[in-house]
């Protein structure tokens, strides 16, 4: 039964894509109860005073609780990285629904830790692939024409001026200089490529070639479990969108190729190209609130207790449709 009677509490909800998640959550759910949560109780308010059906919240990441007196939240979706894990401990104590995409694949480790050790307390969905999904579920979408998958070569572009709030810029200088390596797949075998090893370009939709880098957010992970192909690779290029230098305002692009075998025998590809006008908090936000949508079972039944990946709850097709109806637009060539 959907758990639509208790708060979905959004710790980061005031912030750029906390806010965006809680626009359209409510947007879909106009009886939804939200509880917008974060150090800032006066931003709090303010995006509570926007959004309605909601209540403010101060949340203190430090302490064990929160410094929540009361659990009694239907799931809980954090928009910043807690190196306490005291937010992910608190929703396994208390049973409750939990989402993440903020950890990068270096840093998988602790919160599986966790999780292993309360395996039958909530469900966990650790959604931290590009955007929260956005580039992963057009991926596998395509993927699904394939009998086998040769490679899989994902770039995305992503405007300097999109960068957001100061969590998103801590997220991106912690996933960028921390990581040791980044995670790709080359002939069937994981491969670790060092900053220098994976320097190379990304060519943008406007045919401008990028300075880019391999970067591992989950995605890698998640075709990599899901397709089975034979080469994987996600590459990242921070600068200017293609948009920008049209003279127009900055967007996010998503560009994917994939080659392999066609369920008819024959040798075939793909190539998608996909464009946000509004940047990355759209897409964001759209990952975070099907995955609550998912935890909360309001579309299906509400999943067990259990560690999960967004393709295992959510349906790439709907996931693109879903997508394309706030703006994305594709452009597919095979």
């Amino acid at each position: 039964m959907p758990q639509t009677q208790r708060p979905v509490l959004l710790i980061g909800g005031s912030g750029i894509v906390g806010l965006e998640a809680a626009r359209e959550l409510r947007r879909r759910y106009p009886d939804l109860p939200i509880t917008i949560g974060g150090r800032d109780i006066g931003r709090a308010q303010k995006a509570v005073a926007e959004i309605g059906n909601a209540t403010a919240t101060a949340v203190d990441l430090s302490r064990s609780d929160l410094g929540l007196a009361h659990p009694t939240f239907g799931a809980i979706a954090i928009f910043v990285k807690v190196q306490t894990l005291n937010s992910l401990r608190y929703a396994l104590d208390h049973k409750i629904p939990y989402i993440d995409i903020s950890t990068g694949a270096f840093e998988i480790g602790p919160e599986a830790a966790l999780f292993i050790h309360h395996p039958d307390r909530a469900p966990v969905l650790l959604a931290s692939q590009w955007l929260a999904g956005a580039a992963v579920f057009p991926t596998l979408q395509a993927a699904s024409r394939y009998e086998s998958i040769t490679s899989i070569r994902i770039g995305a572009v992503f405007d300097e001026q999109d960068m957001g709030g100061p969590a998103a810029a801590a997220d991106y200088d912690r996933l960028t200089s921390a990581a040791p390596a980044s995670l790709t797949v080359h002939q069937g075998k994981d491969l670790w490529l060092t900053a220098e090893q994976g320097r190379t370009t990304v060519t943008s939709v406007d045919g401008v070639p990028l300075d880019a880098r391999a970067y591992s957010p989950f995605d890698v992970l998640s075709l990599r479990a899901a397709t089975n192909a034979e080469s994987i690779r996600f590459d990242f290029a921070y600068g200017q969108s293609a948009s920008r230098r049209r003279g127009e305002s900055y967007s996010t692009e998503i560009i994917i190729d994939i080659a392999g075998r066609a369920k008819d025998g024959t040798e075939t590809s793909s190539h998608i190209e996909i464009v946000h006008p509004r940047g990355q908090a759209p897409l964001t936000a759209l990952g975070v609130v099907l995955g609550l949508e998912a935890l909360l079972g309001l579309r299906a039944n509400a999943p067990a207790a259990g560690l999960y990946l967004p393709e295992l709850l959510i349906d790439p097709s709907y996931f693109v449709g879903e997508m394309m109806a706030i703006g994305a637009r594709f452009d597919v060539a095979r």
